[in-house]
């Protein structure tokens, strides 16, 4: 029941300042993450508790197979306030293995709003047929897919002109494609990481 969670928050807020009595206080005085993590809405992928961070120290934006699209709003707001007034460092787009979004992009043939969100992956997978035809079966494929998408979306925030004009005035700002196993727990960096226009220009040839 919903009343269990606010029982879990009294707890939860307990235990934090029995352990260290300035916690809250700090959170209070500033926000200063180095990190915006752009990730899927799965339940079982909790983007602080991956990279073992606390709150404050990571800006999150999460969406159903973690995607960047340059119409969205939403993401757009994200990323213009986490690069042009928290000046985070590093942007990082984590997706996960057996990501639901993704399969469904690739198996659905409905015609809802979840099937045209997912756009942008059916693109991604019609580019790469001839490698995910070589996949052993439909779980690898999707999660060949899964990889991809990221490398995709990595691709579509290093062309965004709020990421680019941050590069031209010297701003200090990475752009990192991941991947998450819930089986694990373990992050995979695809090495698709983007640091400047030139590394933009040599990976994704633009």
């Amino acid at each position: 029941m919903v009343g269990e969670l606010i029982e879990n928050n009294r707890k939860w807020s307990r235990e934090k300042v029995r352990v260290d009595p300035d916690f809250f206080s700090r959170l209070v005085r500033q926000q200063n993450p180095e990190y915006l993590w752009i990730g899927c809405s799965d339940s079982r992928v909790p983007a602080n508790e991956i990279v073992n961070l606390d709150p404050g120290e990571l800006f999150v934006h999460r969406n159903v197979a973690n995607l960047t699209p340059p119409q969205d709003a939403n993401y757009l707001s994200v990323l213009q306030y986490a690069v042009n007034v928290l000046k985070i460092r590093h942007v990082l787009v984590v997706g996960h293995y057996g990501c639901g979004g993704v399969r469904a992009a690739i198996e659905s043939t409905g015609d809802t709003l979840i099937d045209h969100w997912l756009s942008p992956i059916r693109d991604v997978a019609h580019e790469h047929r001839h490698e995910l035809d070589t996949c052993p079966d439909q779980n690898a494929r999707v999660d060949r897919l899964c990889e991809l998408n990221v490398i995709a979306q990595v691709r579509h925030v290093t062309t965004n002109p709020i990421i680019l004009n941050a590069w031209r005035q010297g701003q200090p700002l990475a752009i990192h494609g991941w991947v998450y196993s819930i089986a694990n727990g373990l992050v995979t960096d695809l090495n698709v990481s983007v640091r400047n226009l030139a590394e933009r220009e040599r990976l994704f040839d633009v």
